[in-house]
């Protein structure tokens, strides 16, 4: 049985994840849903969503390493490049896994990267990638990538800024910005923000015990 915390800035991602993995609580326990908050339970696995946050080579997977409370951090990214994969394992990463890979796998690669077996897990066997989880702006028509883009938009990015922390080109970030824009019937940067602010695009603040327990026991 595994523990594992799961990782990110939005309520919607890391419950999202955690329903992926219901139907594997026989050998993974979630024990938190951490949002821009320090896990605080003895865990085996941190899993770090790279959705609207940092990648696996800046600080905030450094310093989710360095938690004594924490086993190995995996981080969970769209993003393949093999020099961001490395630089993520270099910066203290027990392992990488491709958001295009089924729970079922996902959880194996868990397992596995806790065993001591391969730490990076992108291979989707030439099948389509999977768009598994949750984020804000689905019930809206978004695409990962544009619910993304618009969520780092909410934080107050510039494109530049958004291509960086992604690692999207900026002629892509400003594609994904006039579909969401298109989708959410908006026409200004600022309208999007306002629309983002209305619609649960600002980052989150909370600790989440206990995910897995009945709907109404799970507590703050």
């Amino acid at each position: 049985m595994l523990r594992v915390a799961l990782v990110n800035d939005y309520e919607v991602v890391v419950r999202g994840l955690a329903a992926m993995l219901r139907a594997y609580r026989d050998v993974i326990q979630v024990v938190e849903l951490d949002l821009n908050k320090p896990v605080t339970q003895q865990v085996d696995v941190a899993l770090y969503d790279t959705f609207a946050s940092t990648q696996g080579d800046r600080s905030d997977v450094h310093d989710l390493a360095a938690n004594p409370r924490v086993g190995r951090v995996v981080v969970y990214s769209w993003v393949l490049d093999e020099g961001l994969i490395r630089g993520a394992i270099e910066n203290g990463a027990g392992g990488y896994v491709s958001k295009g890979i089924p729970a079922r796998q996902l959880v194996t690669a868990l397992q596995e990267i806790c065993a001591g077996g391969s730490q990076v897990w992108v291979d989707t066997q030439g099948k389509p990638a999977v768009t598994a989880g949750d984020w804000p702006g689905r019930e809206e028509g978004l695409t990962v990538r544009e619910a993304e883009v618009l969520a780092l938009i909410t934080q107050g990015l510039s494109n530049a800024e958004i291509a960086d922390r992604t690692h999207l080109s900026v002629n892509s970030v400003k594609t994904y910005i006039r579909s969401a824009y298109r989708r959410i019937g908006v026409r200004s940067r600022t309208e999007a923000v306002l629309w983002g602010v209305e619609h649960g695009f600002r980052p989150d603040r909370l600790r989440v015990r206990g995910p897995q327990l009945p709907e109404d026991g799970s507590g703050t």
